[in-house]
C-alpha cells in the first residue's frame, strides 16, 4: 500500500514544523548561553553532574575536523538536499519527526559556522555539559535523536508486526511503500 498524497503533505509538513522548532530553539539557547555566560564561570544544574557551560567547538562531533570547515558545509548541503527529497516521499510518521531533528539541527549548527567566523570558520557554541561526555548543544541533540528515530522507523517498517505499523494500519495510513 502507497501513501495518499495527503498523507505524504502531511507527514512533509510535520517535517518541517519539527525543523523550525530545533532550528528556534537552538539558535534561542545559544544567544542567551552566549549572553548570559560568555567569560563567566559555568552554572552547576546538579554538582559534579551537569552543567550548562559557554564553550565554542572549531570541529564537529567531539571536536574532530576543526580544519576542515567545507567538510561541514558539503555535510549540512547533502543531508538538507536528502531531507528535501526524502520529505516527498514519508510514509512513516517517526521518519517524518527524525529527518525533521536532524534537518534542524544540522540548519542550527551551520547558522553558527556562518554568523560566528568568517565564511564558514566559525565555531559552534556548546554549553550542556554532563561532565562524562563532550559538550554539546540543542541542535547537537536534534542531530543524534532524529538520526536514532529515522533507524527505527527503517527497522520497524521492516517489520510488519512492529507497534507503529499496527496503529499506521489502523488508522489508514501505509506502512512503509516508497
Amino acid at each position: 500500500m502507497d501513501a495518499t498524497p495527503f498523507i505524504r503533505r502531511r507527514l512533509a509538513g510535520l517535517l518541517y514544523a519539527i525543523t523550525v522548532v530545533v532550528f528556534v530553539l537552538d539558535r534561542i539557547t545559544k544567544v542567551w548561553v552566549e549572553q548570559t555566560l560568555a567569560g563567566r564561570p559555568p552554572i552547576d544544574v546538579i554538582p559534579g553532574v551537569f552543567q550548562i557551560r559557554y564553550t565554542q567547538n572549531p570541529g564537529g562531533a567531539f571536536g574532530l575536523f576543526g580544519g576542515l570547515p567545507w567538510l561541514f558545509l558539503a555535510a549540512t548541503a547533502i543531508a538538507a538536499v536528502a531531507i528535501v527529497l526524502a520529505s516527498r516521499n514519508l510514509s512513516v510518521r517517526s521518519a517524518a519527526v527524525g529527518l525533521g531533528l536532524i534537518l534542524g539541527g544540522a540548519l542550527g549548527n551551520l547558522t553558527d559556522r556562518v554568523a560566528r567566523g568568517p565564511g564558514l570558520s566559525g565555531s559552534v557554541v556548546d554549553f550542556l555539559d554532563f561532565q562524562i561526555w563532550p559538550v554539546f548543544n540543542v541542535a547537537d541533540m536534534g542531530i543524534v535523536i532524529g538520526a536514532g528515530l529515522v533507524l527505527l522507523a527503517s527497522a520497524a517498517k521492516d517489520r510488519p508486526d512492529s507497534a507503529e505499523a499496527r496503529a499506521e494500519t489502523a488508522a489508514g495510513e501505509p506502512v512503509g511503500g516508497d
